[in-house]
C-alpha cells in the first residue's frame, strides 16, 4: 500500500488532497502543528474509510518535521508522496516590496522554502532507492506573477517554485517526479471581492493527475 504524507494539512485544501489520493488506496500522512486540528481531520478520514494518522510537527522546527515524517513512514511502510502546503499559517505581518524589511522575508524563506528542502530530504533517499516517488509543492500564483501587498510572501514562494522545478530537471529519468502547483484562486471563500475562488474538492484532482497522468509536468496552474 502507497501512502502521502501532507505538510501544512488543513481543513480545507489539505483535506481535500487527502481525501482524493485516500478514496484512491492511499494511506494518509497529515502533518501541521496542533495535535488536536489533526484528530479531527483523521476523525473525518477514518469515517470515509481512509487511513490516516495524525504526525504533528511544526515545520519551522526542522527536528520535529524530520521525526514526524521518519515516524509516518515507519507507519505506513515509507512516504510515497510528498505534499507541502505552506499557504496558511505564517504568521508574518504582509509587506509591500518599499515596506519589507529582511525579516519579513526571512521568516517566509524558512516557512515556505526551507520548510520544504526539510521534508524533502527525508523521504527523497527511499524514494531514489525504489526509484519512484511524487514530490508536490504548493505555492499561491504570486510566486509566478507577484502582487505588491504580499511582496514579502510571494518573493518566498517565488523561491520555492524555482527550487521546485529545478529538483524536477535534477531528477529526471530518476522515475522520482517533482512539481510545482499554484493556486490562482482563493481557496473556499473569495480574498478579495471579485476575485475568482474555488473550492478545495476542484483543486485536488489536479494533485492527483500530476501523480498519474502527467508525471513529466514540472507545473501545473490551477485557475479559472
Amino acid at each position: 500500500m502507497t501512502s502521502i504524507a501532507i505538510v501544512g494539512a488543513g481543513p480545507r485544501l489539505g483535506l481535500a488532497i487527502a481525501r482524493t489520493f485516500g478514496s484512491q488506496g492511499l494511506d494518509v500522512a497529515l502533518i501541521s502543528r496542533d495535535r488536536d486540528h489533526l484528530d479531527d481531520l483523521v476523525g473525518k478520514l477514518t469515517t470515509e474509510g481512509i487511513t490516516a494518522a495524525a504526525f504533528p510537527a511544526d515545520v519551522l522546527d526542522r527536528a520535529a518535521l524530520t521525526r514526524a515524517l521518519e515516524e509516518a513512514a515507519a507507519r505506513f511502510g515509507r512516504v510515497d508522496v510528498l505534499e507541502y502546503s505552506p499557504l496558511a499559517g505564517s504568521s508574518t505581518a504582509l509587506a509591500t516590496p518599499v515596506e519589507a524589511e529582511p525579516a519579513d522575508v526571512q521568516h517566509e524563506i524558512e516557512f515556505q522554502l526551507y520548510g520544504a528542502m526539510a521534508a524533502t530530504r527525508v523521504v527523497l533517499p527511499a524514494m531514489r532507492e525504489a526509484g519512484a516517488g511524487m514530490l508536490l509543492y504548493t505555492t499561491g500564483a504570486g510566486s509566478i506573477d507577484p502582487v505588491p501587498q504580499v511582496g514579502n510572501v510571494n518573493a518566498a514562494a517565488a523561491a520555492l517554485r524555482n527550487w521546485a522545478i529545478n529538483l524536477h530537471k535534477e531528477l529526471d529519468g530518476t522515475g522520482v517526479q517533482a512539481a510545482h502547483v499554484g493556486i490562482d484562486v482563493s481557496i473556499g471563500t473569495p480574498a478579495l471581492p471579485g476575485f475568482p475562488t474555488a473550492q478545495p474538492e476542484e483543486i485536488s484532482p489536479a494533485y492527483w493527475e500530476l501523480h498519474t497522468t502527467r508525471r513529466d509536468q514540472a507545473e501545473l496552474v490551477f485557475s479559472l
